[in-house]
Parts: C-alpha cells; sequence; structure tokens
C-alpha cells in the first residue's frame, strides 16, 4: 500500500484529532436524568468522572500533537519519541477505565422509572459503545499513520464491521425465513386441524348412522328369532303328531298281521296234524 505524504498525515491526523476531541465532548454531554434522593451523589460522580475525562483528554491530545512534531522535526530522536509513545498508550488506558468508570456510573444512576432506567440505560450504554468504537478506531489509525503513514487498520475495521453487518444482515433473513416457515406451517396445521375435526365429525355420523343400523337389525334378528322359534316349535310340535298317529297306525298294523301270522301257524299246525294222523291210519 502507497504511503501518504507528510502534509496529508498532518492534515488527516488533524481531522482524526478534532473527531476524537468531538467523540469526547459526545461522551461528557450523555449525562442521564436521575431523581430524587440519590441525584447529588450521582451527579457529583459523573462530574468528578468527566472531569477526569477532559484532563486525559486534553493530556492525549497534547502527546498525540508533541509525537508528532517529534516525528517530522525530530525523527533522529528515538528515545523522545518512544517515551512519547509509551505516555501516549497509558493516557489511552486511562480514558478506556475513565469511560468504564462513566458507564457504571451512568448504569446505577437512578430515573424516574423503573422502565426509563432500563431503556435510558440500554440506549446510553449503546451509545457509548460505539462512542469508544470509533474512539479506539481513530487512535489506533493514528498511532498506524505516525509510525507507518498508511491506514491499514482502518480498511480491516470497516472489513469487519461489513462483515458483522452482513452476518447480522443474514441472522435477520434467517429468523424472517423462520418465522415465514413457522407461519406457513401454522397455517398447514390450523389447515389439517381442520381437516382432521371435518373428518372426525363425519367419522361420528357414520359411527352414529352405523349404530343406529345395528340397533334396528338386532332388533329385526330377535323378531325373525323368536317367529322362527314359534315356527320351528309348531312344525316339530305337528311332526310328532303326526309320528305319534303313524306309530299308533304302525302298531295297530303289526298286531293285524301278528294275529294273522298267529293264525297261519295255528293252520299250519291244524294241518300237519292232519296230515300225520292221516299218514297213520293208512299205515295201519
Amino acid at each position: 500500500m502507497t504511503s501518504l505524504s507528510t502534509m496529508d498525515i498532518l492534515h488527516v491526523c488533524t481531522v482524526l484529532e478534532d473527531s476524537l476531541d468531538q467523540l469526547s465532548i459526545l461522551g461528557y454531554i450523555m449525562i442521564p436524568v436521575s431523581y430524587h434522593g440519590r441525584r447529588n451523589i450521582v451527579i457529583n460522580e459523573i462530574g468528578n468522572i468527566m472531569k477526569e475525562q477532559r484532563q486525559l483528554g486534553k493530556n492525549f491530545e497534547e502527546l498525540i500533537g508533541s509525537r508528532i512534531a517529534v516525528r517530522l522535526t525530530s525523527p533522529s530522536s528515538p528515545s523522545m519519541l518512544a517515551d512519547l509513545t509509551n505516555e501516549v498508550q497509558e493516557t489511552s488506558e486511562k480514558l478506556k477505565i475513565s469511560n468504564e468508570q462513566f458507564t457504571r456510573a451512568v448504569k446505577q444512576g437512578p430515573l424516574t422509572s423503573d422502565n426509563l432506567k432500563k431503556i435510558q440505560a440500554e440506549n446510553l450504554k449503546k451509545v457509548q459503545a460505539d462512542r469508544q468504537f470509533a474512539a479506539d478506531i481513530i487512535m489506533e489509525m493514528l498511532k498506524e499513520l505516525e509510525d507507518s503513514r498508511t491506514f491499514i487498520s482502518l480498511q480491516e475495521a470497516v472489513e469487519k464491521e461489513k462483515e458483522r453487518k452482513d452476518h447480522f444482515r443474514r441472522t435477520i433473513e434467517r429468523e424472517e425465513e423462520g418465522r415465514y416457515k413457522i407461519h406457513l406451517l401454522q397455517k398447514q396445521l390450523e389447515e389439517i386441524r381442520k381437516e382432521k375435526e371435518v373428518e372426525l365429525q363425519n367419522r361420528n355420523e357414520l359411527i352414529a348412522h352405523l349404530n343406529d343400523q345395528l340397533q334396528e337389525t338386532i332388533a329385526k334378528t330377535n323378531i325373525d328369532n323368536k317367529y322362527a322359534k314359534k315356527d320351528t316349535e309348531l312344525q316339530i310340535s305337528q311332526t310328532q303328531k303326526r309320528c305319534n298317529i303313524s306309530e299308533t297306525n304302525l302298531q295297530q298294523e303289526i298286531e293285524t298281521i301278528q294275529i294273522k301270522t298267529d293264525e297261519e301257524i295255528r293252520a299250519h299246525l291244524d294241518i300237519e296234524n292232519f296230515q300225520r294222523q292221516h299218514l297213520q291210519n293208512l299205515t295201519i
């Protein structure tokens, strides 16, 4: 990557330092409204932190300016440049700590209601985080401009932010797609539920109809069984009577035949006796 010229670096550094100053001022004016009771304590605490931040911001700007001046006017003084760089890093760390203290103080500051307190605290936390993010990127780019006259860190930060936003956008799209699928599934489930209700109602109606037919069939079968039983009993009785009559007639026929048979036997015996007697008479 092509390095920037000295004049370009001075211009860019001036703009970045002015941006840092504006970010610091933005951090100073973001003070939530307190309620009675702890109002004075919170205001005093935040005021002390703001005072410390102003002093640290002023020192940081002076150190940045001194380091740029040393780098441009006395490039052969590495020890002085190293000392200034260490002081810049220490001041930057102090600013970060001061911002964290300011955020904690704002979080603990009571508001007019719990809901308002929560909303303002979340909003302030987000604004402070964004402000600190921008300040960190600007400070890192200032350091890179002074050291190597490039701004790769800014490009990397922009690419990371793009990736983060793309990831966030994809997440939102997946959530929307998921919600749409859930909506479709719920709609399908509702349609299936209605179909099952209609099917169940039709099935219940069919079961009721079959039960009615079954009861009619059972009643008809009982009547048919009773009629068949009576008819069978009558037929059996008539058959039994006919059998009895036939049996009586047969018995009478048997008796008649027996009488005739006995008569024929007696006649046969008489004939044999007669013939025997006649034979005996002839032999004498």
